[in-house]
């Protein structure tokens, strides 16, 4: 069985960073596209960036030139790195991975179980 699970979140205060991880553990041939999403309370899911398995990255506007998502293929995970940390950047993160699990001929999109991050002011 796929799991993603993701660590790092936490409270921080405003200006300040955190880097969230996000590791794909169970049997599966290949990991495609992975990515970072965020939910604010009352809001909905919002996509803050993605990777394709060669290094492509995609951001939200939003958080261009302050969050830096990475991966590493060996270990079969995906990072956030974010800094200079906002309060309105307070939400649960939640990581995605495109997953073609052993013996499957399609990709399916697994979701990770969130971690909070907040940031005061």
């Amino acid at each position: 069985q796929v799991q993603l699970v993701e660590s790092g979140g936490g409270l921080v205060q405003a200006g300040g960073s955190l880097r969230l991880s996000c590791a794909a553990s169970g049997r599966f041939s290949s990991i495609n596209a992975m990515g970072w999403y965020r939910q604010a309370p009352g809001k909905q899911r919002e996509l803050v960036a993605t990777i394709t398995s060669s290094g492509s990255t995609n951001y939200a506007d939003s958080e261009k030139g302050r969050f830096t998502i990475s991966r590493d293929n060996a270990k079969n995970t995906v990072y956030l790195q974010m800094n200079s940390l906002k309060p309105e950047d307070t939400a649960v993160y939640y990581c995605n991975a495109k997953i073609i699990e052993v013996g499957a001929r399609y990709e399916h999109l697994y979701w990770g179980q969130g971690t909070q991050v907040t940031v005061s002011s």
